[in-house]
This record gives structure tokens, C-alpha cells and sequence, in this order.
């Protein structure tokens, strides 16, 4: 009997979460892939819920964590607390006030999300802690990494994490570099690069570059 598939309740972990979503390219293309890159995967779901609702509504709308959690079916509020704070950290979305003013519960903030373009610019201009974490802008002019970009995020077969490395290579940077930036251990970057190496058919980092930028 084939092991059955574990409901999905929001903790699933980032680094073999698969991108999958073509939606992703659809509208602002590398901005909005290099922008669901650097959420974790219950991040992701939350803003692209929080994209979607806006996208209906005739002005931007704001959402509460149950909101949320109705539209994702994401079943811990906590869950969605901790993404939702990830996100602000992220400057993806912002906290407009309470629903109620005199509530004093967190579920009762509500939050808006910022698009891509948007996302991207208050990154930059910010100019503070965690930008490292963040991947290059795409506005910069470079068509080559944008390439990268497009194919990383058209491989359904990386994870998302084997995707954030592969930009990681692309960008210069050392296993070392790579780990720190990604706030993991310089093996698990290795162990990534191993099954990156053979969805790409490569056997070295030099022929993986060249293969995302030519």
C-alpha cells in the first residue's frame, strides 16, 4: 500500500517545498519569483491568498489572521501569526490597525500586502537588517541573471531551497556564503547542490552557472 499524503496544516518545511506555482510568472514575472523565493513556504501562501483577495476586491483589502486561515485552510492560528510576522519582517505586508478598535486580541490586526514591485522597492530602500537574506533586483538591468532567475523558477523539479541556492551560485557566492546567507550549515548547502547538480544533469557548480545563464 503506498504511504498515504500528511494533510497540509501550514509547518511544512521550506526546503522541500516545491516552487510549482506558474501563477508565480504570470503577471510581473522575475520580480514576483524572486519575491515567493525569499518566503518560506507558509509565507508564500499566506501572500499569495493576500494577493488574490486584493486582485477581487475594488480597493486594497485587508485580511485578519482567521481571514487567513479560512482562505489558506491553514489550521493553526499560531502558524499563520509567525508567517505573518515573517512577512512584515520581509516588508512583503504591513499592519494596518485592528478590525475593531478596542479589541486588544492579535487575531484582530488586520494586514494588507504590498505587490512585487513594491515589495522589492521598500526592501531596498530600507537599506537595514536582513536585506542579505533577500535576492538581487531584478531591475538592476541584469538580463542574465534574470535568465537564471526564470529558469530556477520554471523548474518544477527544485525545491524552493535548491532554488535559492542555485540563485546563490549563480550570484558568486561560496558554500560558505551561501549557508550564512540562508542562516543554514555549510553540509546541508553541499547536500542541496548534490541533488541540484543532477536535476540540472551537471557535475560541477562552473558547468551549473553556465547552464542557468546561457
Amino acid at each position: 500500500m503506498l504511504p498515504q499524503k500528511r494533510p497540509t496544516d501550514g509547518s511544512v518545511e521550506s526546503k522541500t517545498y516545491p516552487l510549482g506555482e506558474k501563477s508565480e510568472q504570470a503577471d510581473t514575472g522575475n520580480i514576483l519569483a524572486l519575491v515567493a523565493l525569499s518566503h518560506t513556504p507558509v509565507e508564500q501562501r499566506l501572500y499569495s491568498a493576500m494577493l488574490s483577495g486584493s486582485k477581487e476586491a475594488a480597493n486594497p483589502k485587508t485580511f485578519t489572521a482567521r481571514d487567513l486561515m479560512t482562505l489558506t485552510g491553514i489550521r493553526s492560528l499560531s502558524t499563520v501569526r509567525r508567517a505573518l510576522e515573517g512577512l512584515m519582517v520581509k516588508m512583503s505586508i504591513d499592519k494596518n490597525g485592528r478590525e475593531n478598535g478596542e479589541s486588544r486580541r492579535d487575531h484582530a490586526h488586520v494586514y494588507r500586502a504590498y505587490s512585487p514591485s513594491e515589495v522589492i522597492t521598500r526592501r531596498k530602500e530600507r537599506d537595514g537588517v536582513g536585506l542579505s537574506h533577500y535576492a538581487s533586483d531584478p531591475r538592476n538591468g541584469n538580463h542574465v541573471f534574470d535568465k537564471a532567475v526564470a529558469r530556477v523558477a520554471d523548474n518544477p523539479m527544485l525545491s524552493r531551497r535548491e532554488a535559492q541556492v542555485a540563485l546563490c551560485c549563480v550570484e558568486g557566492l561560496t558554500n560558505a556564503e551561501i549557508g550564512k546567507r540562508l542562516d543554514v550549515s555549510e553540509q546541508t548547502v553541499k547536500f542541496h547542490l548534490r541533488h541540484i547538480f543532477l536535476k540540472f544533469g551537471v557535475k560541477r557548480r562552473a558547468e551549473l552557472i553556465s547552464r542557468l545563464l546561457m
